[in-house]
């Protein structure tokens, strides 16, 4: 289209496999850098709370204090909050309940969920790829100014791009709904500063915000399924309105609960921290490999690499054992990109000895 911005395009021809995720490449036996979940067992405060509820599960679920609690974490009304089964689900319900957005726009490379759900309920989806030359950085330019939906990642997943919260906030305007998925923004950390950089969670003054978050990746919960939205009130209905009944089990409600309190924030902090100094190993050990092309400054639990051959080395990697996220599945990617989670530094040491031998061979 002649009239659309400089990396606007829509969805059409060869398309990227957007169902495929990190947990199929994950499979039994391999050594998993593919998935970005902290693989630790949950924290006694965390699994006790959890575990009390196993024994009260005749009665059905009841969001009130967990949805409290996590508005208090982020300085908000109950009322802004609408807690989901995992943050995926929160994706489905936007989907659903914004069938009368008439210009959809998700910004790539990004998790190719937003993009799913939009699809499945019918909308025709436009891509905004962001410029790998970049290092995938936003301009906001790119997104053309009718459009009424706007998905974006932040930090995003595969490019580990922490986009300016400025930079985002410039995005939101009266009858556009902006949706920035939050769901790794608590692996970030930033000297100087005390909480999660360049988050949106707690801004109540732009029109048309969503925030998505999810407590699956830090806390190692992706079996449990649990995330939440922070919004507008009246936007938080319309996406409620669409959402199963009881769609939070007891056990996720009390895990809300718990990542929400002083003892969880403080020790989410400190694994930021751990993370970074473990990614910053993980940076420099790759960045030692010739051929090997590390995206800009990663923020979060992930880093994004390319390689010429990736596609090769990846089977081959699966061969001796180590399990890595493809690139070519996320619009705006392809055969030569990996996704490669942070682990400890004892694992990321074993990993470039055979990703070397790999490319070596």
């Amino acid at each position: 289209m002649s009239d659309q911005p400089s990396g606007m395009v829509p969805t059409a021809g060869a398309e990227p496999d957007l169902a495929h995720h990190g947990d199929a490449e994950a499979t039994e036996g391999l050594i998993d850098l593919a998935v970005n979940v902290r693989q630790a067992a949950p924290p006694a405060w965390l699994a006790g709370p959890i575990a009390a509820t196993l024994t009260d599960l005749a009665r059905y679920p009841d969001p009130t204090a967990a949805r409290a609690a996590v508005a208090a974490r982020h300085r908000r009304h109950p009322n802004e909050v609408l807690l989901t089964a995992g943050a995926a689900e929160g994706f489905v319900l936007i989907a659903q309940a914004l069938r009368g957005v008439r210009r959809p726009v998700v910004v790539h490379p990004q998790f190719t969920e937003p993009e799913a759900a939009l699809r499945a309920a019918g909308h025709p989806v436009e891509r905004v790829l962001l410029d790998p030359a970049d290092d995938f950085r936003l301009d906001p330019s790119l997104v053309p100014a009718d459009a009424d939906l706007v998905m974006i990642g932040n930090p995003t997943n595969p490019t580990s791009v922490l986009h300016p919260a400025q930079t985002l906030a410039t995005l939101a305007r009266p009858g556009r709904v902006l949706v920035v998925d939050e769901a790794f923004a608590d692996t970030t950390i930033a000297p100087g500063h005390p909480g999660e950089p360049e988050s949106l969670a707690e801004r109540r003054d732009l029109p048309g915000l969503l925030v998505l978050r999810s407590l699956t990746k830090t806390w190692g919960l992706a079996g449990l399924r649990i995330g939440y939205l922070l919004g507008a009130p009246e936007l938080l209905t319309r996406l409620a309105a669409v959402q199963p009944l009881w769609a939070v089990s007891t056990p996720a409600l009390a895990a809300a609960s718990a990542c929400a309190t002083t003892v969880a924030l403080q020790a989410e902090r400190a694994i930021a921290a751990d993370l970074a100094a473990d990614r910053d190993h993980l940076v420099a050990r790759l960045t030692d490999l010739p051929g090997v092309r590390v995206v800009g400054r990663p923020a979060s639990a992930f880093v994004l690499l390319h390689l010429p051959g990736a596609s090769a080395i990846r089977a081959a990697l699966r061969e001796r054992g180590w399990a890595v996220r493809r690139g070519d599945t996320f619009p705006g990617l392809g055969p030569d990109w990996l996704r490669v989670a942070v682990r400890d530094r004892n694992t990321t040491e074993a990993f470039i000895e055979v990703l070397r031998e790999t490319m070596e061979a």
